[in-house]
C-alpha cells in the first residue's frame, strides 16, 4: 500500500528540493547515461563487426573529450552517491546526519572529478600536439 499524497503538478514543479533532491535527479542521470553508454557500446560492437561505417563514427564519438567528461560525470557521481546511500542504509542512525553526507559526497565528487576532467583535457590537447 503506497503512500497516498495529494499534490498538484503546479506545486510539484515549484519544489526546490535542494541538496537531497539534486542528489536523487543526479543519482537517476548518471544510472541512464550509463545505461545509454552500455547498450550504443554493444550496438556499435556489432554493426562494426558487419563491417559497417557508423560503429566508427561511434567510436569516434566515445573518444572525444566532451564525452569522455560526460560519461566520467555520470559514472563517478552514481558511485559515490551510491556509496553514501549503502552508508546510511547500512547505519540507519547517521539517517539524522545526511545533509552532511552529500555536503562531505559533494566534496570528494568535485575534488575526485576535478582531477579527473583536468587529466582528460591535457590529454586531449597533447594529442593535438
Amino acid at each position: 500500500m503506497g503512500l497516498k499524497r495529494d499534490v498538484s503538478l503546479n506545486t510539484a514543479l515549484r519544489y526546490k528540493g535542494q541538496g537531497p533532491f539534486l542528489t536523487y535527479i543526479l543519482h537517476r542521470i548518471g544510472g541512464l547515461g550509463m545505461a545509454i553508454f552500455i547498450t550504443t557500446h554493444i550496438l556499435a560492437t556489432f554493426v562494426e563487426g558487419k563491417g559497417w561505417k557508423i560503429g566508427h563514427i561511434i567510436n569516434f564519438i566515445y573518444t572525444s573529450p566532451f564525452f569522455q567528461i560526460f560519461f566520467l560525470f555520470c559514472v563517478l557521481f552514481h558511485a559515490i552517491n551510491g556509496m553514501r546511500i549503502t552508508i546510511l542504509d547500512l547505519f540507519p542512525s547517521l539517517i539524522d546526519h545526511h545533509r552532511k553526507a552529500i555536503t562531505i559526497e559533494w566534496i570528494i565528487f568535485i575534488v575526485l572529478y576535478g582531477f579527473a576532467v583536468i587529466s582528460i583535457i591535457t590529454t586531449a590537447i597533447a594529442r593535438l600536439g
